[in-house]
């Protein structure tokens, strides 16, 4: 509803009273003046238009009012039911992000504690392969698990496998590279350990070493390996 201009009311009002004043007028043999009764009109105030008039004026003034001040009420209502929204969605993806920083925690932990105990455990193996007259595949490969990280053994491995078969006391006789890596000449291992020839434990911290020295890691030397055959 468009606000009411309390003198434009006044000025219609007072023109049609005076339009009906003027045609009595001319009735009753009088001169009618347009002119006079627009400027009368236009000069009218609120106090000029009738009572029933007046209180017309005042209601539609107060329906502007009360129109405004819900608009305003319900501009403001939605914008606290806005903020209210979005500190609700705020505080959920806290909490889930919070449940989940705390889920990832508890299994980091559980993971560390299940590599704790593996590490134990493979540690007293390993204790119980020092000093062995001969290994088997299986506890030389057992040796090589306990002397790298998890991520490289694989490709030290897939090393061996093509190198040695993973027998630590492979010879080649062509060339006279030795051991699991085939250390070329097999003297170079004693740099490692003076039991070069029959510890594969020994052979397998040579190897370790020159691969890390020469290609970063196990598996930058096994990607080497692939795209030449030798290393």
């Amino acid at each position: 509803m468009s606000r009411i201009s309390v003198r434009g009311f006044a000025v219609a009002s007072a023109t049609a009273v005076t339009t009906v004043g003027a045609v009595v007028g001319v009735a009753a043999g009088q001169p009618a003046s347009v002119g006079n009764a627009e400027a009368t009109a236009a000069d009218a105030t609120i106090a000029d238009i009738p009572a029933g008039a007046q209180a017309q004026v005042q209601t539609a003034s107060l329906t502007q009012q009360a129109d405004d001040q819900s608009t305003q009420a319900d501009a403001a209502a939605l914008k606290s039911a806005q903020e209210a929204a979005r500190r609700a969605a705020a505080e959920t993806a806290q909490s889930k992000k919070d449940a989940a920083d705390e889920a990832k925690a508890k299994k980091d932990a559980e993971a560390r504690k299940k590599e704790q105990v593996a590490s134990r455990s493979a540690a007293r193996d390993v204790g119980n392969l020092v000093g062995k007259s001969s290994y088997t595949i299986a506890e030389t490969q057992a040796l090589a698990r306990q002397m790298m990280a998890s991520d490289q053994f694989q490709c030290f491995s897939n090393i061996v496998d093509h190198e040695s078969g993973w027998n630590y006391q492979a010879t080649n006789a062509s060339s006279g590279a030795y051991g699991l890596v085939q250390a070329l000449p097999g003297s170079k291992m004693a740099s490692a350990g003076s039991d070069w020839q029959t510890n594969p434990a020994t052979q397998i911290k040579w190897g370790l070493n020159y691969m890390n020295d020469r290609y970063g890691s196990p598996c930058g030397a096994w990607s080497f390996w692939q795209a030449n055959s030798w290393y």
